[in-house]
């Protein structure tokens, strides 16, 4: 009875996650190439990348679907479990690579404006996003090598990347600490440092908006949020799955979290990019800018102050 209500669990996770985040992401991705075509910023290149990986991620959820509603039994060709597994976890780690960039380039725009504009070309995203996808696909391939290597691969074939043997543990728990550490651990602490840094430099910068303020600083605190809610978690397992010698009991659930982020990071889009926001709200920015006030300018250079309102505006996406 607890295995049905198990698999009943991550069948609706499943099924939640698709019907709210395909539409979702396919709005998103016509949103931002709409966007790039116009004119192509760096955080919006990133921003497109984060919506492809989510709907690679959603691509395979109806195979994961599949093998929930058979009992976590894989009844298709095995090739496709291997597809599935790389795919699915490929995702998860791009994700977490491009929402490290964006805060990267956030922290940038708002504390150093001048390097910001030297290097605002939509080049240094594409590398970037490209270095994410490598990094991400090199990580992966540990899934095809376990599940297909002669001396490693299972006879079990029923199950899909799950009940390893001794021999896969073995090279896995290994590969999953040095996960935790790339994927997790090092990109939490750029994370939390560049939008702690962000919301301090709005905070004591009283020429900023108000109301910008709190927009950029929401914006920080929701992607940090789901940071430590779909990301964390999961990775965890990989800590106490290395030092247990076995994967966690409690791993599957903590992974549904990080299906879940497909649905979350089209609502970090919302906020962080003017392509959603309907034209009405250009006419209350320029509002919030000519409520700034230009005695708190003075002392500050003219292509300075420039440059750091464009920055906020255009990372805040208001504009």
């Amino acid at each position: 009875l607890h295995t049905v209500h198990f698999d009943g669990v991550i069948l609706s996770v499943y099924i939640i996650s698709f019907l709210i985040g395909l539409p979702a992401n396919l709005l998103a991705l016509c949103a931002f190439s709409m966007k790039i075509h116009s004119k192509p910023r760096p955080i919006n290149i990133l921003l497109l990348n984060l919506t492809v990986s989510d709907l690679l991620f959603l691509s395979i959820l109806p195979f994961k679907m599949h093998e929930a509603a058979s009992g976590m039994k894989w009844n298709l060709p095995y090739i496709l479990c291997s597809i599935t597994s790389f795919t699915f976890f490929f995702s998860i780690f791009t994700s977490t690579l491009l929402l490290t960039a964006v805060s990267v380039v956030r922290y940038i725009g708002v504390a150093f404006p001048i390097i910001y504009q030297q290097m605002h070309k939509p080049v240094y995203a594409i590398v970037i996003s490209a270095i994410s996808w490598l990094i991400s696909a090199a990580q992966c391939s540990i899934i095809v090598i376990t599940q297909h290597h002669p001396s490693l691969s299972s006879q079990n074939s029923s199950i899909c990347y799950e009940n390893f043997t001794d021999k896969q543990l073995e090279v896995l728990l290994p590969v999953r600490l040095e996960t935790f550490f790339v994927f997790c651990f090092v990109p939490l602490l750029i994370c939390v440092y560049c939008y702690l840094r962000c919301i301090w430099i709005l905070y004591n910068r009283p020429r900023i908006s108000c109301m910008l303020k709190q927009k950029a600083i929401g914006m920080a605190l929701g992607t940090l949020a789901v940071f430590l809610i779909c990301v964390v978690p999961y990775n965890l397992s990989h800590v106490v799955g290395y030092f247990q010698g076995k994967s966690p009991s409690w791993r599957y659930y903590v992974l549904l979290l990080s299906t879940f982020n497909t649905c979350l990071d089209p609502i970090i889009f919302y906020f962080s990019s003017s392509t959603f926001h309907c034209t009405g709200e250009k006419s209350i920015f320029r509002k919030l800018r000519t409520n700034v006030s230009c005695t708190a300018w003075n002392s500050l250079g003219s292509d300075t102050k420039q440059l750091s309102i464009s920055n906020l505006s255009e990372l805040c996406k208001l504009d």
